[in-house]
């Protein structure tokens, strides 16, 4: 005999008799299974740290990507399958410079996710897809200050002060809801961030594997070079 919920998990547009779309589900258990991505916001930006979780000495860690410029003000970090949150990204760059060239103004930070969330939630209710396996944190500072989303494979989104994605969720966040107050200036928020970091990888951050990527309302969306982020790393985890 069949299990009760295997007819519902064949086909990503048909509902369990519980409202449920196991494939949507299972989406975000790719998620779960993913790298640890912490973002938090600052007094004037906001910060994206993600461990990369290289598994080999012979990888070169430059080669894996984990966070991305979509464009001068907005960067975001993926945690799930890669391959989809770079399609994801592609479009969201694109949706970027078109509104600069029609609109002749960079976009808003939540008009660009409510795009990337519009597309993702397209891939829930169509045949033959499948939903995007990735959760993007997105960050990025517009004329309304920093601002800091999470987008969920189904489509939806949320606006945090801080958050993470990926197999570490739990510990970051944690650590944020003891931690984290308004006001923090730049090194403040790097610092507290590579401690989430560490606490929801259970004390195995890899420095040689961390990235950080920062934008500010005076300066571009940029990551850290290699050594400085190793500096950040051995400073807040007392070499640990």
């Amino acid at each position: 005999m069949q299990p009760a919920n295997m007819a519902y998990d064949r086909a990503i547009t048909v509902f369990s008799p519980d409202g449920r779309l196991f494939q949507v589900e299972y989406a975000r258990e790719a998620v779960k299974r993913g790298t640890t991505t912490v973002g938090l916001k600052y007094k004037t930006g906001a910060v994206l740290i993600v461990d990369k979780r290289i598994t080999s000495h012979l990888i070169e860690p430059g080669s894996i990507e984990k966070i991305f410029e979509i464009d001068g003000h907005i960067g975001c970090a993926t945690s799930g399958l890669v391959a989809d949150a770079r399609a994801l990204i592609d479009r969201a760059r694109v949706d970027a410079q078109v509104n600069e060239i029609t609109y002749g103004e960079k976009i808003q930070v939540k008009t660009l996710v409510k795009r990337i969330c519009d597309f993702k939630q397209t891939y829930t209710q169509y045949g033959g897809v499948r939903p995007f396996g990735t959760a993007l944190l997105v960050a990025g500072v517009d004329d309304t200050g920093p601002r800091l989303f999470s987008t969920d494979p189904s489509g939806a989104l949320m606006e945090y002060k801080a958050s993470s994605e990926g197999s570490g969720r739990n510990g970051a966040m944690s650590h944020f809801e003891s931690h984290y107050k308004e006001g923090l200036s730049m090194e403040e928020a790097i610092d507290m961030g590579i401690k989430a970091l560490h606490k929801g990888t259970e004390g195995k951050l890899n420095p040689d594997a961390t990235e950080i990527g920062v934008v500010d309302k005076d300066f571009k969306f940029h990551i850290i070079p290699p050594e400085k982020s190793k500096e950040y790393v051995a400073k807040a985890t007392g070499g640990n």
